[in-house]
């Protein structure tokens, strides 16, 4: 029994179900380190920081699938459901593990927003400080509330995410503290396991799986698990990897760095992607395609998924569904292929844009007659 197994096995045998609790009782899920133990770079158990990260849902999505193309199999990769309520904990909580076993005392990132709050929450699980540096006015302030009452400290720059990244960079070279963005290749490596899981849930690989590029590290980290996953054997073909942009943030789709990107989407408003190479390498052996849509497609994919299958999501993450309806319009897909969407982050993180986005309440004084024209109204019998 190989040691993935063996703690597979452990962890069905952690928690036996008491005698009230039923037939339904389950084990208590460990985290992304101790459950893909063997694939990690973390070697001392007593240094892992978990919040329990990962095994978040696989959704298949009839309703987007009759919307978008009835003969696909389309899935969602709800992310916004970790515990920081986006991806970046997979990563975060090697990291910040990695930054104990090295005897770290403090850690700093530069954020558009989902980075900064997962650094802080696992900074504050570990007891470690925290510096986050962001970009002046262009953060949400849902991602900004997370990191500052974790207790991080919050360093406002003028400029653009670039800015701030160039500067934690240097930082870190000049001062003892760890940076936890994706340029630490232990984010890569936390990442990956959300690939991992896409394959255990489905018992193969996607035929295509479509995700966000903003700094770039996800697409990367993807590809490595799947390819992983084929090395020792649990996969015997891979997915295409499709990834997109914003228009006015597509540094990799134009082929050349933009001083100031614009895009709703904040969490992809990158002008020079970290993993830029990364992200080419994905692109290219795997056969798939980085691309880009407007703010109107991302802001149309958006809505529908919040309409049709009661996914809120950030407008970043909705990028992956609009790519989905871009290339189905392009006719790329066959009946019966297998499409799997990343849903980066939970929408609650930018609740503004939800607002603005949909219908105002309708305002009526406390009169059961002035309800009941309503009602009627919208003919409700």
């Amino acid at each position: 029994m190989s040691r993935v197994e063996q703690v597979k096995a452990k962890e069905r045998d952690a928690v036996k179900p008491a005698k009230s609790a039923g037939p339904q009782a389950l084990p208590l899920w460990p985290g992304v380190i101790r459950y893909y133990w063997d694939f990690l770079p973390v070697e001392r158990k007593e240094c892992i920081v978990t919040l329990h990260e990962g095994n978040t849902p696989l959704l298949r999505c009839r309703n987007l699938e009759r919307a978008v193309d009835p003969d696909l199999s389309l899935y969602l990769k709800l992310e916004g459901l970790n515990p920081t309520c986006s991806f970046k904990d997979r990563g975060m909580t090697v990291a910040m593990s990695k930054a104990v076993e090295d005897g770290s005392r403090a850690v700093i990132c530069a954020s558009t927003g989902n980075t900064s709050a997962s650094a802080a929450a696992y900074a504050a699980r570990a007891g470690l400080r925290a510096y986050v540096v962001v970009p002046q006015g262009n953060i949400s302030l849902g991602k900004l509330s997370q990191a500052m009452i974790h207790g991080a400290k919050v360093i406002e720059v003028e400029g653009n995410f670039d800015v701030a990244l160039k500067l934690v960079r240097e930082a870190a070279r000049q001062f003892p503290i760890t940076l936890v963005n994706s340029l630490n290749p232990y984010r890569i490596e936390g990442q990956k396991t959300a690939a991992f899981e896409i394959c255990d849930h489905l018992g193969k690989a996607p035929d295509y799986h479509f995700l966000p590029v903003g700094n770039a590290g996800n697409i990367t980290a993807y590809w490595k698990g799947y390819k992983e996953y084929l090395d020792i054997g649990r996969l015997s073909s891979l997915p295409k990897m499709m990834g997109f942009q914003a228009a006015g943030a597509a540094p990799i789709v134009l082929g050349r760095v933009i001083e100031k990107p614009e895009t709703i989407a904040t969490a992809i408003r990158i002008g020079n992607p970290a993993s830029w190479q990364g992200a080419l390498a994905a692109r290219d052996e795997s056969g798939g395609a980085i691309e880009s849509v407007t703010d109107d497609d991302i802001l149309a994919a958006y809505k529908l998924l919040a309409d049709s299958e009661g996914i809120l999501a950030e407008p970043a993450s909705a990028i992956s569904v609009a790519g989905v309806i871009k290339k189905q319009k392009e006719g790329i897909f066959r009946a019966g292929d297998v499409v799997v969407c990343t849903l980066t982050g939970h929408g609650l993180k930018d609740p503004d844009i939800a607002i603005r986005q949909s219908a105002q309440p309708i305002r009526i004084p406390p009169d059961l007659n002035r309800l009941k024209e309503f009602f009627e109204r919208e003919s409700v019998r």
